[in-house]
């Protein structure tokens, strides 16, 4: 058996082994096939495809081909939850402590960001003194403990799909619904959850773009899971505009304050109680999605959730003080406003062009390692289908440097779209999959 042979028959459409895709991530994962190989494997598989079977052995291949985590000491079902990532996505930090502050044990690891704006991980590190990086022991201690623990990847948690993923972005193999799958339910499958909960984002904002394709890759996720023996939820969520209102690390954290203090944006207080309700379910707590909700619910109007979040920071060394006053600590020096060039409608706010302003402000990165400034973002102060008049601010952009600032100014003006009539409505839920059901809101 060799890399050649398995690359020959996957490019003429042949179907590969269990055996022939375990011995290409070991060597993936070990450096026996080389970059190139590895390349020309994955744009084989971009144009042939992988069947079920197929995408299911290579995710448990590279789910074994590092470290896994050993959640077995967890009191309870351990529940995670994955989003496929968007703009000013931070409802990991409002579900964790929902779900928790309901008893369900919330083991999470979490990435940094590249593009765009930070990852959970650097929203968390924008909390002074916050720790993201504790052994596996502490770490489910603290879940026994609190309910939940938001930490860094281990750094040899599936070294396959690290290599794979790495090859996949400079070779435009990326938009692969085998590998993409693969790739996210490895990871999950690697860090012990029991209870997986997916958050697949959908629009001009998401990776996927298409629904009928976030669909497919929502439903071969979901069959991975339960092959592998996990309960999984996938729910389709839009991602045509930023979710929430804030865009950068340190303004979405205060926004998750906001929010679970039921002062929260309409569509991010909706997602992130729809996905605490899913894990409450997969975590055996509730019997049905109408009571998850109700005991969500009730988490969140009571505080609740907020001082489970609290708890949470306090367990991992932040300094509890700045989410009762977080414009104490969470602020650029430079706070400028975008105003609407007349009256109308926001019709339509481009997600991607408002997650790459705020990364040239220093959100984000632009290449892996770099530093980011926590401080800066931007804040929207009208979402699609509010009404602006002439003047007023559409947005207001935090920054440090004032040329930066003016970059996305301009960046920020052309992503809003108005109009004298209000667009039609569009559900933030667009569908959930289940192993048993698939329900379309669109």
């Amino acid at each position: 058996m060799n890399a050649y042979d398995i690359i020959k028959k996957k490019r003429d459409g042949g179907e590969l082994s269990k055996e022939e895709i375990e011995f290409l991530v070991k060597g993936i994962a070990n450096g026996n096939v080389p970059d190139y190989q590895i390349a020309a494997w994955a744009m084989a598989v971009y144009f042939q495809g992988m069947n079920e079977r197929e995408t299911t052995d290579l995710t448990l291949a590279m789910a074994h081909s590092g470290d896994t985590v050993d959640l077995s000491k967890v009191q309870g079902i351990p529940v995670d939850k994955h989003s496929t990532g968007g703009v000013g996505d931070k409802t990991t930090l409002v579900a964790v402590p929902l779900t928790a502050a309901a008893g369900v044990p919330v083991p999470k690891m979490s990435g940094r960001g590249l593009g765009h704006t930070g990852g959970t991980i650097d929203k968390l590190e924008s909390i002074p003194g916050f720790k993201v990086e504790i052994d596996v022991a502490e770490f489910v201690q603290q879940v026994n403990r609190v309910k939940a623990a938001v930490i860094s990847q281990s750094g040899n948690l599936v070294p396959a799909d690290k290599k794979l993923y790495a090859i996949r972005d400079v070779t435009a193999t990326v938009d692969s619904i085998p590998l993409i799958a693969s790739s996210v339910m490895s990871k999950k499958l690697a860090a012990g959850a029991r209870g997986i909960v997916l958050d697949v984002k959908v629009g001009k904002g998401a990776f996927m773009k298409d629904l009928d394709q976030a669909f497919q890759l929502a439903q071969l996720m979901v069959d991975i899971g339960f092959k592998a023996g996990r309960e999984v939820v996938a729910v389709l969520s839009d991602m045509d505009q930023p979710l929430g209102c804030a865009v950068g690390n340190a303004l979405e954290i205060e926004e998750v304050v906001k929010t679970l203090k039921g002062e929260g944006a309409p569509d991010l207080t909706e997602l992130s109680v729809t996905l605490a309700s899913y894990m409450l379910l997969v975590g055996g707590r509730v019997g049905d999605f109408a009571s998850a909700r109700e005991l969500v619910q009730k988490n969140l109007t009571s505080g609740a959730g907020f001082e489970k979040f609290r708890e949470m920071v306090i367990a991992q060394g932040g300094d509890a003080r700045c989410l009762d006053r977080p414009q104490d600590y969470f602020r650029a020096s430079l706070q400028v406003s975008v105003p609407s060039p007349s009256d109308g409608y926001v019709t339509d706010i481009d997600a991607e062009q408002v997650g790459l302003a705020t990364m040239r402000l220093g959100a984000g990165r632009e290449r892996a390692g770099e530093r980011i400034d926590h401080s800066v973002g931007v804040v929207l102060r009208r979402k699609k289908g509010d009404s602006v008049r002439s003047g007023q601010a559409l947005a207001v952009i935090h920054a440090n440097d004032p040329y930066r600032l003016e970059t996305a100014r301009a960046m920020l003006a052309q992503a809003y779209r108005l109009d004298q009539q209000p667009p039609p409505k569009r559900p933030l839920i667009l569908g959930v999959v289940t192993q048993d059901e698939v329900i379309r809101y669109v």
